[in-house]
Formats: C-alpha cells, structure tokens, sequence
C-alpha cells in the first residue's frame, strides 16, 4: 500500500453510465490489471419476470458513494471508480459500474468485490421492481 491515498472517483447519474470513462479512471502506467464490473438489469428475481426497474437515491447518496470509493481506495491502496444510475432502467442496462486497478489482477478482483459489496450495503439507494402483470416490489428498503 502507498503513503499516498490513491484516487477514488464517484457518481450517481439519470444518464447512461459511460462505463469506459469508469475504466479511465483507475487506469495507470503502474497497473497490470484493471477489474470493471457492471450490474446489469436482469429479467427475473426471485423467480419472478421483472420488465423494467426505477432506482431512487437519498439526497445524500452521492456523497456516500464517494465516501464508500475514499474508503476502499484508503484501505487497499488501489484506484477505484463506481457510479451508479437512478430513474428507470430497462433489461439489460447498467445499474452500477465498478472499476479497481492494480498491479495484479487477485488484488483488483478482491478489491473490486470487496467495493461492489460495501456500495449495497452502505449507499442508500433503493429499487423498485416492476413485475409481469403490472405489480410492483420494492427491494432493499
């Protein structure tokens, strides 16, 4: 780990994420591994057809977001970049989008994971599922 607190960058949008410029965010000359992750909308959960989801933030999550990427950045060393999207999403969209570089690649994928996890559990943001036949489910409240 350096001396130095390494980058941490962070977003929430109603945009499409650009997960390239995640990516560009943690690239260095330094890295031989760079880990992006993305959490895609998916057509089913809990073996129900979902068509579409509206992700909500707190005011606040922003800067938690941001916090969360500081955090993890401090503790393992590495560059990290997330941002998150909000409003509807469709099947097949890109919720969040995660990248870690790292001299190695087990770094970066540890590292990588241990983000995406501390992002679910700390980042107040919250999804509303919308069901075949019209009904709807909030998850994560």
């Amino acid at each position: 780990m350096n001396d130095q607190i390494p980058a941490s960058f962070a977003t929430i949008t109603d945009a499409v994420i650009d997960e390239a410029a995640i990516r560009r965010a943690v690239e260095s000359p330094a890295s031989g591994a760079v880990v992006v992750f993305s959490g895609v909308v998916r057509n089913h959960d809990a073996g129900n057809e979902v068509w579409s989801l509206e992700y909500q933030a707190h005011p606040e999550a922003e800067a938690l977001l941001a916090q969360c990427c500081a955090e993890v950045a401090a503790e393992t060393g590495l560059a990290i970049a997330a941002a998150h999207r909000v409003g509807l999403l469709q099947i097949g969209d890109v919720a969040l989008s995660a990248a870690v570089s790292a001299a190695h690649r087990r770094e970066a994928f540890e590292a990588c994971e241990l983000l995406v996890e501390r992002i679910k559990q700390t980042v107040p943001i919250w999804k509303r599922q919308q069901l075949a036949g019209g009904a709807t489910e909030w998850v994560g409240l």
